[in-house]
Parts: C-alpha cells; sequence; structure tokens
C-alpha cells in the first residue's frame, strides 16, 4: 500500500515577499550591483532609435570597472592605473565615460570624476549623455533619492545630490574637459580619459608632446588622493607617441593594460590579455559591427597605417615596418673585445634647425663569427655646447678600440658642424662621414642583419625605446636610433663590400 505523498510547503522569507511587491526595487538592486546591467536599463534613455549590440568585450570591461571603483569607494590604495585599447564604435565611451559615472554614484554618490576627451565639444556630448540619464523618468523612478543639485544643471559640470526623509547630502559631481582645458579647483577621485588625441592630428609632434605634458604634469595634481584615486584611459592607438605609447614606456608596474583589436588574424600578438582571444569570433572582436567586410572598407578609408592603429591597436602595419624586434637577442654580461674584430660609436647628430630630433650615439661591434652587438645607446636633446661635451665625454668613457664616427649633414652649416666635431675629438680615431640616400635607403641592409637575428642588445634601460623605434620604423616619428644603427652598421661591413666586390671584379 503506497503513502499518500504529503506536499511540505517551505515558508518564503517575508523580505523576498515584500520585494517582489516592488519591481522598481529589484530593478534597482541589480543596478547597483552591475554595471552592465545598468547599461542595458538605460540605454534607450541615452539613444532612443538603436538598438544595442551587447558583444561579449562591454560585459568584461565592465567587470574591471567595477573592481577598480570598488577599491576607491572602500578607500583602498589603488592596484594600477588602467589602460583600454579599443577599436572606435565598440561602446567604449559609453561604457566608461557615460554610464559608469552614474553606476557608481548609485553605491557612492560622494563619488567626484574629472572626464577628458581630445576636444571640448566631444566631451560635452557625452557629458549631457550621462546628466540625461540622471534627468530621465526611468532614473527618477528607480533611484528618486538621487537628483541633480539644481543650481549645477550645467552638463559641463553638474553635481550630485542624496535626499533621505527631510535631509539632503552633497554628493559627487562630474566636470567635463578637453586636453589642455581648465582642471583649476576640481579634484577627483577618478581620472577618466576618454580619446585624447584627434585622430586628425595625431602625427603632429605639437599637438603630441602638448598633449602629453598636459596629461602627466597637470592632470596628477588633481586627484583627491594620489595614492587612491585611479587615472583610466581608454582611446584608439594613433601614434608610437601617443598616450599608450608613453606610459608603456616608462615600464611602470602599477600600470594594467588592455588592448582589444579589432581582429587577430594581423594583429593577434597585440591582444592582450592573450586568453582573451578565445572570445573572439573568425579572428574578429565584434563580428556583428566589425565584420571583415567592414574592416576591409575601413581599410580603404583609414590606409594601412591609420587601420593598424585604431583597428589592430599597433600604429604600424603588420610586416609594414622594416625591422622585426622580436629577433633582437639579449645578453646580459658583455663578451669582452677577444671575439671582437671591430667597435664604432656611432653619432647621428641633432639638426641644427630641427628641435623635435635627437642626438643619438650607437655603440656597435661585430664579432669574428660574423654576429653584431649593440652595448649602448647615448641619446638626448642638447644643445651644441653640451651635446659635444657629451659626445667628447663618452670617447673618453668608450674603449681605446672603438672607432668614432658622426654624420655630416648636407649644407655649409653641417661641414661647419662636422669639424667642430672632428676638431672636438682630437686623439680619438674620429671621422665624419656623409651618408648616401635617404634614411630607409640606409636602413635596408641593417635590417637584415637583425630580421636575420644576428644582432644582439645588451641589456639596459634604453633598450625598450631602441625597440619601439625599430618596430614603428620608417612610419614612427623618430628615426634618429635607427640611423645611428645604420651608420655604425656600414662603417663595421664597408671594408668587407670592398674586399667582396674586389674578388668578384665588380666595380
Amino acid at each position: 500500500m503506497k503513502r499518500a505523498r504529503t506536499n511540505i510547503t517551505q515558508p518564503v522569507n517575508p523580505f523576498f515577499l515584500e520585494l517582489m511587491k516592488h519591481p522598481d526595487q529589484i530593478q534597482a538592486e541589480r543596478c547597483r550591483r552591475s554595471l552592465f546591467y545598468t547599461m542595458k536599463t538605460f540605454w534607450h534613455v541615452m539613444d532612443p532609435a538603436t538598438d544595442p549590440v551587447w558583444n561579449w568585450h562591454i560585459p568584461y570591461l565592465c567587470e574591471e570597472l567595477e573592481t577598480i571603483a570598488c577599491r576607491v569607494g572602500n578607500k583602498q590604495p589603488k592596484e594600477y592605473d588602467l589602460i583600454i585599447n579599443i577599436p572606435p564604435g565598440t561602446t567604449k565611451s559609453i561604457t566608461v565615460n557615460v554610464v559608469f559615472p552614474i553606476w557608481c554614484w548609485l553605491n557612492w554618490y560622494w563619488m567626484r570624476f574629472i572626464c577628458v576627451s581630445y576636444s571640448a565639444a566631444l566631451s560635452l556630448e557625452l557629458a549631457e549623455k550621462s546628466r540625461d540619464i540622471v534627468k530621465s523618468s526611468k532614473f527618477g523612478q528607480l533611484f528618486p533619492e538621487l537628483e541633480i543639485k539644481r543650481d549645477t544643471n550645467a552638463k559641463g559640470n553638474f553635481k550630485i545630490e542624496k535626499h533621505v526623509g527631510n535631509e539632503v547630502f552633497p554628493g559627487g559631481n562630474r566636470y567635463s574637459t578637453s586636453v589642455g582645458g581648465t582642471v583649476t579647483g576640481f579634484h577627483a577621485h577618478f581620472i577618466l580619459v576618454d580619446d585624447p588625441l584627434d585622430p586628425k592630428q595625431a602625427a603632429s609632434e605639437t599637438e603630441l608632446k602638448g598633449a602629453g605634458t598636459w596629461l602627466d604634469s597637470t592632470l596628477p595634481t588633481r586627484k583627491v588622493d594620489k595614492k587612491i584615486t585611479p587615472t583610466i584611459t581608454i582611446m584608439q592607438r594613433l601614434n608610437q607617441k601617443d598616450p599608450t605609447g608613453s606610459e608603456l614606456a616608462k615600464q611602470r608596474t602599477n600600470l594594467k593594460h588592455i588592448c582589444l583589436p579589432g581582429e587577430i588574424r594581423e594583429y593577434g600578438e597585440y591582444l592582450n590579455p592573450p586568453e582573451l582571444k578565445k572570445e573572439y569570433v573568425d579572428g574578429l572582436l565584434d563580428p556583428i559591427r566589425m565584420p571583415w567586410s567592414v574592416l576591409g572598407e575601413l581599410k580603404t578609408a583609414l590606409g594601412q597605417y591609420g587601420y593598424a592603429g585604431q583597428i589592430g591597436q599597433n600604429p604600424v602595419p603588420p610586416g609594414g615596418g622594416m625591422f622585426k624586434v622580436e629577433r633582437f637577442n639579449m645578453m646580459i654580461v658583455f663578451p669582452g673585445y677577444t671575439n671582437i674584430t671591430a667597435s664604432v660609436r656611432y653619432w647621428d647628430k641633432a639638426g641644427t634647425d630641427d628641435a623635435g630630433s635627437w642626438t643619438v650615439g650607437v655603440l656597435m661591434h661585430r664579432f669574428v663569427n660574423g654576429r653584431y652587438l649593440i652595448s649602448d645607446v647615448r641619446r638626448g636633446q642638447w644643445s651644441s655646447e653640451i651635446r659635444e661635451a657629451v659626445i667628447k665625454d663618452t670617447a673618453e668613457a668608450d674603449d681605446v678600440r672603438v672607432m668614432v664616427y658622426h654624420e655630416q649633414e648636407p649644407g655649409s652649416g653641417g661641414k661647419d658642424s662636422a669639424r667642430a666635431t672632428t676638431k672636438n675629438l682630437a686623439g680619438f680615431s674620429a671621422h665624419a662621414d656623409r651618408p648616401v640616400g635617404n634614411k630607409i635607403f640606409r636602413a635596408d641592409p641593417w635590417s637584415v642583419q637583425v630580421n636575420e637575428g644576428n644582432v644582439s642588445l645588451m641589456q639596459g634601460e634604453w633598450n625598450h625605446l631602441f625597440k619601439e623605434e625599430h618596430r614603428f620604423f620608417p612610419f614612427g616619428t623618430d628615426k634618429d636610433q635607427v640611423d645611428g644603427s645604420s651608420g655604425a652598421f656600414s662603417k663595421l661591413t664597408a671594408k668587407r663590400t670592398v674586399r667582396s666586390l674586389l674578388k668578384t671584379g665588380k666595380r
């Protein structure tokens, strides 16, 4: 005889019963817990005419931002500043510069933000989207306690206040400005930098230097607490000296770099972290908005260089650079001169009328086995007087077996400068050199040796910038270290080339 089944009803928690009567509270709580959910909730407030495409990278970036925000909210020292490189049209500005501050206010109403873009118009446009969300009826329905302070309703700088009963608590704010704009009097818990360079001006040395100086010297002074306040930069790569390139060159240990190329068939080596490769579909970051057909059109419109930077997040076309820098070998201990057949220090002197160029002295050695070593690079932007002193001091510090060459620029000014350097190096094996052909032509034989893995570098602080200049050559803004290396290599191989021609009977 079967026993009758007894229905046992578990008691329901009264809290959840009450909560289910108020769906707005459930949605509000879900917003507080998830930046991505907040974006989905308010998308049509920002863009009522467009249906969103929620590619995998959006929740991924949201989780990263949440982690950083929680440390600031708990007043814990920051672990790192963050740089995100990602193509345009991937909802990057909406994520970081529009919705992220709002999500923070849902949890920490007191947080203050300084938001920066390359132009005031773009910065204000993003600020307006952020303000529109807070002013929307949907936001008021879910978060009636948070409002924009009435006398600070300007889109460029608005403040939040929190209402609890009859009490009003002053909250944080969102101040928007452009690179080079004023930030005097403002301090923030977050510095948000979104596309700090205009793509049309990214090749300008003046624009690059101006943006870099402002970002390095002005923004850091605007932090509420330098130990806690992080800087979050999200941008497309535009130039080897853009803010991303400048920060990576510092090799900081407290900097996290997320790099998401638009496609990884040609730019997979720049994907960071590399385990995100599994998220790419057919090699594409976003196969819906940026399929291969669209990327093909972008390559035509942007050109190889623009495509490499904005889509590949590496502002040099794949294979377009002459040097495969990963084939440089590294050497920790100098091997001594026993197996070295010749050594040359070659100086590529800055042009007398070019304030943006560098004086570079490359010390290169040739071994018996036909391999090459660069053991030292001196580099600086010096006046003529200081430059000559550096060149002489370096000659005195180098081994007596090192021959010194210095490039002679065309024209009477170059000739006079070369004579002055040769006179300055009296007592040393010093010679002026008048190279033939342009820098690319001269670099070609040198690139062959690098790409064949026949060149080693002594480990030193100069390695990173040296390799980066070679990586971007001839598309990069600096070419002095490549030119100095090409010059040194030409002097180390000149006699061998002559002998080879004589043996074959060629003239």
